[in-house]
C-alpha cells in the first residue's frame, strides 16, 4: 500500500496528539500502540514486544513529563511510514528542558496503525 504526503499528514498529527499526552498521563495505555514484533531502542537499550516496551516505560524514573515537540519529519513507504521528532522534554517539574530525537516506524494492520520500531535518545550538546 502506497500512501501519499497529504495523506499522511493527519495520520501523523493524530499520532502525535496521541502519543504525547498519553505518554504523560498513562504510559501503560500505549500498549495498544504496540505488537509483539515492535522493537523499542530506548538510550541505547532494545525491547521486543509489547509487554516488554510497556514494562520499560512504565519503569521510567519521573513522575510528570511534558513532551514539546519541535519538530516532526515523514517519510511514507511501501507498508509503513517513518516519523521523526525531536523538541524538549520537562520532567518533574524541572526548570531545565533536556533535548530529544524520537523515531518512529509505523505500520497498518487491518486499517490499524501500530508503532513497528521506535528509537529514543536524549541530544546531549
Amino acid at each position: 500500500m502506497s500512501m501519499s504526503m497529504a495523506n499522511l499528514g493527519p495520520v501523523v498529527d493524530q499520532f502525535i496528539g496521541f502519543y504525547y499526552p498519553t505518554f504523560a498521563t498513562s504510559r501503560a495505555a500505549l500498549s495498544i500502540l504496540y505488537r509483539d514484533t515492535s522493537l523499542l531502542s530506548w538510550e541505547g537499550s532494545q525491547f521486543r514486544g509489547s509487554a516488554a516496551i510497556i514494562e520499560k516505560l512504565a519503569s521510567l524514573p519521573f513522575q510528570s513529563v511534558s513532551h514539546r515537540v519541535a519538530t516532526q519529519d515523514f517519510q511514507p513507504g511501501n507498508d509503513y511510514f517513518l516519523i521523526t521528532i525531536t523538541g524538549q522534554l520537562l520532567v518533574d517539574g524541572e526548570s531545565n528542558p533536556q533535548f530529544f530525537a524520537q523515531t518512529f516506524v509505523l505500520k497498518s494492520d487491518a486499517g490499524v496503525f501500530y508503532i513497528s520500531n521506535e528509537v529514543f535518545r536524549l541530544v546531549y550538546g
